[in-house]
C-alpha cells in the first residue's frame, strides 16, 4: 500500500502555546490574521496541531451601545474571575484606521488593571470593516486562547449599530449591555439584537436605581415577548454596576446557569463549528472565483455598472456568463 501523505512537523508555537506562554499566543494570533498565504498555511497547519486542547472554555460575546461601559464592565468582570483562578482572555475587536488598517480604540488603555493581572490576557484586534464588528480570525483567535488554557474567553464586539450575528455564533452566550435609560435605548435597539441576547444587563445601575430598576422591567417584558414560549432557555435582564461591582455575581451565575445544560452548549457548540465551515466556504470560494476572473473585464462591467448602462445584477449576470434576463 502507498504511504499516506506525511505529518506536517511540530510547529515551534505549538508546544510553548499549549505551555500557555503568552508571548507564543501572542504571536499565533498575529499569525492567523495575517493575510498573507504562505502565513495563512502556517497558521492551518498550527491550529489542526492545537485543535484538540480546545473547545473547553467558557465564550461570552458582550456588546452595546457606545458609552455603555463595556471595557470597564469587561475589566471589572475580568478581574473579579482571574482572582478567582480563572484564567481569562478579552478579545476587545477595535474599529479600524481607514488610514493604517489597524486597532484605533486601544483596549488595553482602557482596562489597565485587567491587562497587568498574571491571570488574563488581552488581545485588541482591527475588526478591518467585517460585518458584526468582529475580526476577520477572531474564531482562529478563540481556538488559539483554548489551546492556551484560557477557560474564559470574552469577546467584545464594536457595538450596537452593525450586525452582531457573527460573534452570537462563535460564543456560547450573548450579552447585550444596556443603559438605566433604557426606555429611550430600546428605541435604537434593533429587534434582531434583542432576539440575539441571552442576558441583558442593565449596566451602571448605580447611577440611578430608579431607572435601573424601570429599565430591567422594560427589557424583561420585551424579552418575554421576543422569545418562543417553548425555547429551552428563557433570557433575563440582570442590573450591575461596574463601578461598584455590584451584581457581577448575579451575572456571572447565570452564565453558570446556562451552561450548566450540557446538551444545549453542545448544540450551540455544533452550531459554532457549521457557522465556521461556511464562513470559510464563502470565504474561499470567492478567492476562486477573483483568482478566475479577468481583471480587466471586472473594471469594464464596472464601469458600465457605475455609468448606469447596465444595472448591478445585469453586471454581475454578465461577469458569470448569464445574459439571459
Amino acid at each position: 500500500m502507498p504511504a499516506g501523505p506525511a505529518a506536517d512537523p511540530p510547529h515551534p508555537l505549538a508546544a510553548p502555546l499549549l505551555a500557555g506562554e503568552r508571548r507564543a499566543l501572542a504571536k499565533a494570533i498575529t499569525l492567523a490574521e495575517s493575510t498573507r498565504p504562505d502565513h495563512e498555511r502556517e497558521a492551518q497547519t498550527l491550529l489542526s496541531q492545537v485543535l484538540p486542547h480546545a473547545g473547553r472554555s467558557v465564550r461570552v460575546g458582550l456588546t452595546g451601545v457606545p458609552g455603555v461601559g463595556k471595557s470597564t464592565f469587561i475589566e471589572a468582570l475580568g478581574v473579579r474571575l482571574a482572582d478567582a483562578g480563572h484564567r481569562v482572555a478579552v478579545l476587545a475587536v477595535d474599529p479600524s484606521s481607514v488610514r493604517t488598517g489597524g486597532s484605533i480604540m486601544g483596549d488595553k488603555t482602557r482596562m489597565p488593571a485587567l491587562t497587568v493581572h498574571e491571570g488574563a490576557f488581552i488581545r485588541p484586534s482591527p475588526s478591518g470593516g467585517t460585518l458584526g464588528g468582529v475580526a476577520r480570525r477572531t474564531r482562529e483567535a478563540i481556538t488559539l486562547c483554548e489551546a492556551a488554557g484560557f477557560d474564559v474567553l470574552l469577546v467584545e464586539t464594536v457595538g450596537v449599530g452593525q450586525s452582531e450575528t457573527q460573534v452570537a455564533a462563535m460564543t456560547d452566550l450573548f450579552v447585550l449591555l444596556t443603559l438605566p435609560n433604557a426606555g429611550d435605548e430600546l428605541q435604537g435597539i434593533k429587534r434582531g439584537i434583542m432576539e440575539l441576547a441571552d442576558l441583558c444587563v442593565v449596566n451602571k445601575a448605580d447611577t440611578n436605581p430608579a431607572a435601573a430598576n424601570r429599565a430591567q422591567r422594560e427589557l424583561s417584558a420585551a424579552l418575554r415577548l421576543l422569545t418562543p414560549h417553548d425555547a429551552p432557555w428563557r433570557p433575563r435582564a440582570l442590573q450591575a454596576s461596574a463601578l461598584t461591582g455590584a451584581g457581577l455575581d448575579e451575572v456571572w451565575a447565570a452564565v453558570e446557569e446556562y451552561r450548566s445544560d450540557p446538551g444545549r452548549v453542545e448544540r450551540r457548540r455544533r452550531e459554532q463549528t457549521g457557522a465556521w465551515f461556511e464562513e470559510l466556504l464563502r470565504e474561499a470560494a470567492w478567492r476562486k472565483f477573483r483568482a478566475g476572473v479577468d481583471a480587466e473585464r471586472l473594471r469594464a462591467l464596472r464601469a458600465e455598472v457605475l455609468a448606469a448602462r447596465l444595472t448591478p445584477v445585469q453586471g454581475v449576470r454578465e461577469l458569470m456568463g448569464d445574459r439571459k434576463g
